[in-house]
């Protein structure tokens, strides 16, 4: 009994009321760490995700992680093709091999005249279709699905247009020239002269690969938010300053992404400069993978093909690695 002569309340959490409530939290926090028939806080297992996972997990396995780790152990042998006796284990005598090869650092000094030549324009004429197709013009829909073209082109038929556009003879190019006057147009061959082949080729890459820069150079603009590009041009910025100041802070981790995909893409190069030139005139624009592909299938040295690819990965996993930590920084320090 109380002092107003009533009857204790149930709920001060004295008598069997209290227990019940105090209980009730545990009770449930207890319940909530159980997950399934197994012990009490430990979360249950689903095996049954993993087939679920597998059809995309073994293709990226058998085609990718397997020949990966075949080339890898591949470059510490002599295998070679033709042979009657079997593989022996050479340990690091192909990469001491690579480091004496004037040939293969001829081919990646132009590997990477080739990468910085191609991804540095093909960025720069990309941002500026990106921009103009970001605008609010007539047809704009049209021009860009014409912008997507190339990049739907396959690189062999891409090479084998581009080599009737630069034929000596009937090309369109010294058709071209022809036409407009220019002398020494008659009967050039530009993917044979030695001072012309790589600005030639170049040029292809530059052509071949903008589409794809292009379009997702503007599926980052359409995530800017316009409203910020409206309180510029209230606060009386120009167009460059809306751009230095709204357009490319929002596009930068983006454009950081794609230029570093198309770095890897453009020295990985093969097909195209293979149709166009085959690495000629005189080594002028053999790239490694052209190189390593000679090694390899024209000359049977299969484990001095694969140690230079290792090699390749190695010099170009730094190079990103440096790139991308220089540009992460400068951001962090702005």
């Amino acid at each position: 009994m109380t002092a107003a002569g009533g009857e204790r309340p149930p709920g001060d959490g004295t008598g069997t009321g209290g227990r019940t409530m105090a209980a009730a939290p545990t009770a449930v926090a207890r319940r909530s760490t159980t997950t399934g028939p197994g012990r009490a806080g430990r979360p249950r297992r689903d095996h049954g995700a993993w087939f679920l996972v597998l059809p995309a997990l073994l293709p990226i396995l058998g085609l990718s992680v397997g020949p990966l780790l075949y080339g890898i152990g591949l470059s510490f042998t002599d295998a070679q093709s033709g042979r009657t006796r079997a593989t022996g284990f050479v340990g690091l005598l192909n990469f001491s091999d690579l480091l004496h090869d004037s040939l293969f650092w001829d081919s990646f000094r132009i590997g990477l005249v080739w990468a910085f030549g191609v991804t540095v324009p093909q960025f720069l004429l990309a941002l500026g279709l990106a921009l103009l197709l970001h605008l609010d013009l007539r047809l704009r829909w049209l021009a860009r699905a014409l912008a997507i073209i190339p990049w739907a082109m396959p690189e062999v038929v891409v090479g084998i247009m581009w080599r009737l556009v630069y034929h000596p003879d009937a090309g369109v190019l010294n058709e071209t020239l022809r036409g407009l006057g220019l002398s020494g147009a008659e009967g050039r061959d530009w993917l044979s002269g030695l001072a012309t082949a790589l600005p030639a080729v170049l040029v292809v890459g530059v052509w071949a690969g903008m589409p794809q820069t292009t379009v997702t150079l503007l599926a980052g603009l359409q995530n800017v938010p316009p409203e910020l590009h409206e309180a510029a041009a209230l606060d009386g910025a120009g167009a460059w300053r809306r751009f230095r100041t709204v357009t490319w802070p929002a596009l930068k981790p983006v454009a950081l992404a794609v230029t570093a995909l198309n770095f890897i893409w453009n020295f990985n190069s093969f097909a195209l400069v293979f149709v166009l030139t085959d690495g000629g005139p005189g080594g002028r624009t053999r790239l490694p993978m052209l190189f390593a592909y000679e090694e390899a299938f024209r000359y049977g040295q299969f484990g001095y093909a694969a140690a230079m690819g290792l090699a390749m990965v190695a010099v170009i996993s730094v190079l990103l690695a440096l790139y991308l930590a220089g540009r992460l920084k400068g951001d962090e320090d702005r």
